[in-house]
């Protein structure tokens, strides 16, 4: 196992491109290289991987058995041991982990994208200093995860931080059209509170915008549909974030994705959430993420530590 000194491997497995990278006991990025996700081809991706680790090997000196943490669009069944819920689909039911560490000849650990995003916000960003850190992405769709004492929680269900798949909490949305998560049930946090679920809140709101940014400016500019559509999300947001402090007690909770770059939720929703919150003091701090695109890498490698 990498010591606390020893220099780490990160490979982040995306679903446009791969990028592997060295990391430093600092938390440097040492040496990275990307190259495109081979779509739809499961044995070109095993190829790719292991093309990106030879080359990290054998241009930074670093031992055969160094292991290799790898992030991944999806997790692994804990009953199969095959891949699941993963964006790239050339992954679902493969024995992924099985067979990259056949083609790498080294010890290998997945842990899912987003947990991997939360482990590298708690050991080199902005949760470096906290005990409990619970990392939340509201992109695409919304994932997350669960890092105490920089040690990834992952759980018997290989499932822990996956609050996406909650349903909205109490009676939030009650009331409100349906809305269906790809996942087969209806008004999963996930289907309100991406990137995706705001868009479709505008539009239906009557907005004519095309992406959620679009939307964002109009609520900087004060249009009244667009900031009721904001007030809608924060005070949603702020609702679903209760339910995890309740539960976990995070010292901080870190957002990213596309919508964690709106600075006035850092402003609203801590502003909100007390009122749901099981406590007389509210201590959680609400951080933007700190890593920005090296979070899926140093994740990864701090799958080893």
């Amino acid at each position: 196992m990498a010591g606390a000194a020893q220099k780490r491997i990160g490979v982040d497995l995306g679903g446009t491109k791969i990028e592997a990278a060295v990391i430093a006991a600092d938390n440097r990025v040492l040496w990275r290289e990307r190259v495109p996700t081979p779509s739809g081809d499961y044995h070109g991706t095993l190829r790719a991987i292991q093309g990106l680790v030879e080359r990290a090997v054998a241009e930074n000196s670093l031992s055969v058995q160094l292991p290799v943490g790898i992030g991944v669009p999806g997790s692994q069944s804990p009953r199969t041991g095959l891949m699941r819920g993963c964006n790239s689909t050339a992954l679902n039911d493969k024995p992924l982990l099985h067979d990259v560490q056949a083609v790498l000849a080294r010890p290998v650990r997945l842990a899912n994208d987003a947990d991997c995003f939360a482990l590298s916000e708690a050991c080199a960003g902005v949760g470096r200093e906290a005990g409990t850190v619970f990392g939340a992405i509201l992109g695409t769709g919304v994932g997350g995860g669960v890092v105490v004492h920089k040690q990834l929680l992952s759980g018997p269900n290989h499932n822990a931080g996956e609050w996406g798949h909650n349903a909205m909490p109490g009676n939030s949305v009650q009331g409100r059209v349906p809305r269906r998560c790809f996942c087969g049930r209806d008004n999963c946090i996930e289907t309100w509170l991406s990137g995706t679920g705001l868009g479709n809140s505008f539009r239906e709101a009557g907005l004519d915008v095309q992406n959620t940014q679009a939307g964002i400016e109009l609520m900087r500019k004060q249009d009244p549909v667009a900031q009721s559509v904001w007030s809608d999300y924060v005070q949603l947001l702020a609702r679903a974030l209760s339910v995890v402090i309740n539960i976990i007690d995070p010292d901080v909770v870190v957002l990213g994705g596309g919508v964690s770059n709106v600075d006035e939720l850092y402003r609203d929703v801590p502003a909100l959430w007390e009122q749901w919150i099981f406590s007389d003091v509210v201590r959680t701090r609400l951080l933007k993420a700190e890593c920005g695109d090296s979070s899926g890498v140093i994740g990864a490698a701090w799958l080893w530590s």
